[in-house]
């Protein structure tokens, strides 16, 4: 018998903090601000904006976040400091639904190696710094770090104190991804059981990867009571990274016959989620990821082709369309006219401003006039290089690249340049080489190239590549995109978005 859905499952993401903790994962206050927005659009229940206390970076990101949004619960995160939970305050509390979230670890090799403190004094620290975010905002959520490398009898003393001084949820992490499934549904039936006043908050779970078991784990919790998951888009995060959004509420949408839990999360948007991240962090999912990778929904093997051709269902437990896949189908060509356009945008779930339509519009010309079919993929590459563009310090003008096999490549690179039209021709190895030591010279600017990659948007021999390339210049880091059907122009263009990003960088830095 197919169980009661019960929709009480809340999506706490925490992208914008854990997730971009990861190394080579951040973004610039932009980029934050259009993931947000997206996260929204997504139907998340809380956005975990950041640590305001980090740096002021993170501090304007966080106040600009909770700005911007106006129905998902923005929060920020502190440690139990009345330093982090002020500064945690003053950047949320002009969000429409705030939230401080405060954290003290509970292990006893935490306790010992890195606090330093009794367990009594842990619990001390608790009770006060929990009743002091308290009086600032009514939304307080207070997590045990390393909760599963914790005594549990110990465990339960500090999440009850934790209540019992005004936090409305309280969070269990495995902070370490150290746990299996079976432990981490004990453990949040032994909470249930012992801790007084828990039915009345919201018990949240927060998993990491290290083992490969943060979606089970989550799935686990769930079962044992848990009614708030966190997880980041995509699964980035710190080490192996955190349990991955898609694939937990998937999971729950799919078999919600077993587990008789859903959220409020618009499926539809998980695909343009996904996609929006790894343009702008340059890292993308493994073509194998669950729900998101690019053979998620791939059939290679005749006997599979042969039964999805017959029912769909004999091979895909859910529809790519379910997650907002769009199907690689030819729908608009170079005749065809805004409104089409327009009405294709919207069922891929791409929401944009009339300014940015009419500059989507007039790309979407560009390539038509350029490929005999516009796929689904390629307008959303096309869409999604725009957003990844900011203030153009430096505008590629033309470019020009010779090499063969007796001989070295040479690029000429003709740039707008703070206003003024500039050329220059390199040499190099290859010709990308050549062209970027061409811009490092009109620019002035001489970045560290440290990752540098290119894929395929489509198939066919008219697809149009895209390139993302890591650019280092001191203590900044920033990803640049590029799309082209010719890979070197978007590798052109990768690196003077990179250049943008950087001066865009320094500015803020100031």
């Amino acid at each position: 018998m197919e169980k009661e859905i019960i929709r009480d499952i809340k999506i706490f993401d925490t992208t914008l903090r854990d997730g971009e903790q990861s190394p080579g994962c951040s973004m610039n206050l932009r980029e934050k601000l259009e993931m947000a927005r997206q996260l929204e659009r997504l139907r998340v229940d809380v956005i975990e904006a950041g640590f305001a206390i980090a740096s002021p970076g993170d501090f304007e990101a966080v106040r600009s976040i909770a700005e911007v949004v106006k129905n998902s619960t923005v929060a920020s995160l502190a440690r139990t400091t009345k330093k982090d939970i002020d500064s945690a305050w003053e950047a949320v509390k002009v969000a429409n639904h705030p939230r401080i979230h405060t954290f003290l670890a509970t292990s006893p090799l935490h306790m010992e190696y890195k606090l330093k403190m009794s367990p009594n004094q842990v619990l001390e620290k608790t009770a006060e710094m929990v009743a002091y975010a308290k009086h600032y905002c009514d939304d307080v959520e207070f997590s045990a770090e390393d909760a599963t490398r914790s005594e549990w009898d110990f465990l339960a003393k500090v999440v009850e104190t934790a209540i019992e001084n005004g936090a409305l949820t309280v969070n269990i992490p495995d902070t370490v991804g150290y746990t299996t499934p079976d432990e981490m549904y004990q453990l949040m039936r032994y909470l249930k059981e012992h801790v007084k006043g828990i039915d009345n908050v919201a018990l949240s779970t927060h998993n990491h990867n290290d083992l490969g078991l943060a979606v089970a784990n989550s799935l686990a919790a769930i079962r044992g009571g848990a009614t708030q998951v966190e997880c980041t888009i995509n699964g980035i995060g710190e080490r192996a990274g955190n349990a991955a959004l898609e694939e937990i509420v998937m999971a729950l949408e799919t078999r919600k016959d077993f587990l008789g839990h859903g959220t409020h999360i618009d499926t539809t948007q998980i695909y343009p989620t996904s996609k929006l991240l790894s343009r702008m962090i340059g890292v993308r999912p493994s073509p194998n990821k669950a729900i998101v990778g690019r053979n998620a929904f791939a059939h290679e093997s005749g006997v599979h082709q042969h039964g999805v051709l017959a029912n769909r269902s004999t091979y895909e437990i859910m529809t790519p369309e379910s997650v907002g896949l769009p199907k690689n189908s030819m729908v608009l060509g170079k005749h065809s006219g805004r409104h089409a356009f327009v009405d294709r945008l919207k069922e891929l779930g791409i929401v944009l401003s009339p300014e940015e339509i009419d500059e989507a519009f007039a790309r979407f010309k560009e390539l038509a006039d350029k490929k005999k079919t516009v796929s689904d993929l390629d307008i959303e590459s096309l869409v999604g290089t725009q957003r990844a563009a900011i203030e153009e310090t430096y505008r590629l003008k033309y470019f020009a690249v010779n090499s063969g096999t007796e001989l070295g490549a040479t690029a000429t690179i003709s740039m707008e340049c703070d206003g003024q039209v500039k050329k220059f021709a390199a040499l190099g190895d290859g010709q990308v080489e050549a062209a970027f030591a061409a811009v490092d010279h009109l620019t002035g600017m001489h970045p560290k190239l440290e990752e540098y990659q290119i894929q395929s948007v489509t198939g066919g021999i008219d697809a149009q590549g895209e390139v993302s390339v890591r650019l280092r210049s001191g203590d900044s880091v920033v990803i640049g995109t590029g799309v082209s059907m010719d890979v070197i122009e978007a590798s052109i263009k990768a690196y003077i978005n990179g250049m943008n990003k950087l001066v865009y960088a320094m500015k803020t830095e100031k």
